[in-house]
Formats: C-alpha cells, sequence, structure tokens
C-alpha cells in the first residue's frame, strides 16, 4: 500500500520526466519529430532492397485482406520491434542517466523507467498511425482493428516496461548488461519472423527434423514472445483477421509473468541505487 501510495504522489513527477525525455529525443534538430517516421521508412527501404530485391523473399498474400506489399508486411513487424529494442535500451540506461536526479531527493525509482517507456509509447502511436494511413491507401481497411491494436500494444508495453525495470537495476550494479543486450537484441531480431515471413520457419523445420529437450524447431521458435507480438499485429493490421486466442493468451501470460519478475528484481536491487551510482 505504501508502494502504491509512492506511484500516485509520483504522478506529476512521471508526467514531467515524461515531457523531458519527449522535448530531448529530437532538441536541437531542424526537422524534429519527423525523424520518427523518417528512421523506420529508411529502414523498410533497405531492408525491402535486400530481401525482396535481391535475396527474393515473398511473404504470401494478407488473409483475407488479400494485400501482398512486402514494405506493409515489414512495417506490421518492425514497428513493433523497434518499440520493444528502443523500450528496451531506454529503460536500461534510465537510472544510470539520471543518477544526480536519484541522489539529491527520494522518489520511486520505478518513475524514470516509466517515463522513458512512455516516450517511446508516444513515437510507437505515430508510427502506427501513419502505418494504418498507408494500409487505408493501399485499399486495407484497418481501421475497425485498431481498438484491439491498441490493446495489443498495451500488452506489449507491459512486457517491455518489465524487462525495462530488470535491465535498468542490473545495469546500475552490472554495466556489462548494456554491452550483452546488444548482442542479444541482435540475435533476437533474427530470431522473430520480421524481414522473412513465418513459413519459412515452417519448412525449415519440417525438412531439419533435429529435437532440443524434446522440442522440434518450429515449437522452440513459437517459444520467443516476440513471434507472437509480430504475428498478432500482422494479423490485425496486414491480413485484416483476429490473432488465435491461445497466442493472445501466451503473450499475456508472457507479459504479467515478465512485469512480475521485473519489479521483484527492481525491489530487491534499488535499496542501494543512490551508493551504486
Amino acid at each position: 500500500m505504501t508502494k502504491l501510495a509512492d506511484y500516485a504522489d509520483a504522478r506529476e513527477l512521471t508526467i514531467n520526466l515524461t515531457l523531458r525525455e519527449l522535448r530531448g529525443k529530437y532538441k536541437r534538430s531542424v526537422i524534429g519529430w519527423s525523424w520518427s517516421l523518417i528512421n523506420p521508412l529508411a529502414t523498410v527501404l533497405i531492408y525491402s532492397l535486400v530481401f525482396s530485391f535481391f535475396l527474393k523473399v515473398t511473404p504470401d498474400g494478407g488473409s483475407p485482406s488479400g494485400l501482398k506489399v512486402f514494405a506493409l508486411f515489414l512495417l506490421c513487424g518492425l514497428l513493433p520491434w523497434n518499440y520493444l529494442s528502443n523500450g528496451m535500451v531506454g529503460g536500461m540506461s534510465a537510472l544510470v542517466t539520471n543518477a544526480n536526479l536519484i541522489k539529491k531527493v527520494y522518489f520511486p525509482r520505478e518513475v524514470l523507467v516509466v517515463a522513458s517507456l512512455i516516450s517511446w509509447l508516444v513515437s510507437m502511436l505515430i508510427e502506427m498511425g501513419v502505418l494504418v494511413v498507408i494500409l487505408l491507401l493501399f485499399g486495407n481497411m484497418a481501421l475497425p482493428w485498431i481498438p484491439l491494436a491498441l490493446l495489443l500494444i498495451l500488452l506489449q508495453s507491459v512486457f517491455v516496461l518489465g524487462l525495462g525495470l530488470m535491465l535498468s537495476v542490473l545495469n546500475v550494479y552490472f554495466r556489462d548488461v548494456q554491452h550483452f543486450i546488444g548482442i542479444i537484441l541482435q540475435i533476437w531480431f533474427y530470431a522473430t519472423p520480421i524481414v522473412y515471413p513465418i513459413n519459412v520457419v515452417e519448412r525449415a523445420a519440417a525438412d531439419h527434423h533435429f529435437r532440443i529437450l524434446g522440442m522440434g524447431l518450429d515449437s522452440l521458435y513459437h517459444l520467443n514472445p516476440m513471434v507472437g507480438f509480430v504475428e498478432a499485429y500482422r494479423d490485425l493490421l496486414y491480413d485484416l483477421r483476429l490473432p488465435p486466442a491461445g497466442d493472445i493468451i501466451y503473450l499475456a501470460a508472457w507479459s504479467v509473468a515478465t512485469m512480475t519478475i521485473g519489479m521483484i528484481v527492481f525491489n530487491r536491487l534499488s535499496g542501494n541505487l543512490a551508493e551504486e551510482l
């Protein structure tokens, strides 16, 4: 109850820290928030040239939408990935970059991670809004699916916040964490169906019958929660259909578990933050 009271008292601080993050994100930039659109579009252009033109990766048409545009297929997976990556990296550095503030005054330290995540959430919502507009221009009526997409974003936010809380406090004690996470994110990116359709993995699993811990390649691949998140976004916005209920339950379980573990680790290690920083 004391923790909840602290969070309630820190609402104004959370808002101010979030506004500071938003203002500082593109400070002294000529085109400002336009970079939040240019960066993913430039990435889509590069990956489209490499994977669609040179490597000839061709995803199946959306079912039942019938949409078959590689750039839009890529965007539906790239935006949630960017949200995960930016949220993790931003949350991981939130305590270290605000060391002076932590040393001067008491407040719930979790607020710093929350403010960082909300700033990236704003970017995610802007990018998703632009994606929906582009989908509409291509004749993909994604408007009815927006409420479900927002719920999915909320679910992913819980997942990312749990990771951010855990990494932020670990990074204070072990600065190697930031370098380790950089490697993990590279591996995680290609272990998620962002630049290739998931049927590539399913075909590979059918051709190679090796097993680890009694599980086949396909089963191991689907343990990755980002596989479920990316496929759920594509189901809603690209295919225009409901994701399987089992997948949503699995993602909810991952989100709750990650948030719980993140809070436990943060509370255990946050007592000596001022001294460690």
